[in-house]
């Protein structure tokens, strides 16, 4: 065999298993894109979770509040109206001594209804509870969309992956790593917010 006949069969062999390398090398691709979009959509998942509880414990909370602060006028009115009878003298001896402890009972339980930091059950501490179970809602809320643009990405560049395995397109290849690039960009923006995205 003269060394062109052999240059000739190697490249000619060289053309043979190449299709079979992109091949292999296009699968072991998609497999990673398709693990990446698992993340991506337990992220998504993990962060809707969290919005969902988050919301229905801010409501909650803020339920709460409004509750204690019902009562709070009630005790507040109460007050006023016995304060209103002892200074008008109305009330005999006796009863003007219960009224007066009513009174200052009275003030008592509105004043803790106000700020409560032994249970933390108070009005102040409800609203700072009710604002962090919001500020939590608001962060998972932010985090949604790029998980959701991940997952979006991901599929089409899993989409263009298979294409081009059966064209044995590089550049089809080439466009789904692009796009599977931009999803992992986004992904890690819904773990860690770097970058919030307008609504």
């Amino acid at each position: 065999m003269e060394t062109s006949e052999i240059a000739e069969h190697i490249h000619h062999g060289h053309h043979e298993h190449h299709p079979d390398r992109f091949r292999r090398f296009a699968a072991v691709y998609l497999g990673i894109v398709a693990m990446l979009l698992a993340i991506a959509a337990l992220g998504g998942n993990e962060a809707t979770k969290e919005m969902l509880s988050a919301n229905i414990q801010a409501a909650d909370t803020y339920a709460f509040y409004q509750a204690k602060n019902a009562r709070q006028v009630i005790y507040e009115t109460a007050a006023d109206q016995l304060d209103l009878q002892l200074a008008a003298g109305t009330l005999p001896g006796a009863a003007a001594d219960k009224a007066g402890a009513l009174v200052k009972r009275y003030r008592d339980t509105a004043k803790r209804y106000e700020s409560d930091p032994e249970k933390g059950e108070g009005k102040r501490e409800l609203l700072a509870k009710a604002r962090a179970w919001e500020a939590r809602r608001n962060h998972a809320d932010a985090q949604i969309p790029n998980f959701e643009y991940g997952e979006a990405l991901f599929q089409i560049a899993i989409v263009l992956g298979s294409v081009a395995i059966v064209a044995a397109s590089g550049w089809l290849i080439g466009l789904s790593a692009a796009l599977a690039v931009i999803g992992v960009l986004f992904t890690v923006n819904g773990y860690f917010l770097l970058v919030p995205l307008g609504h």
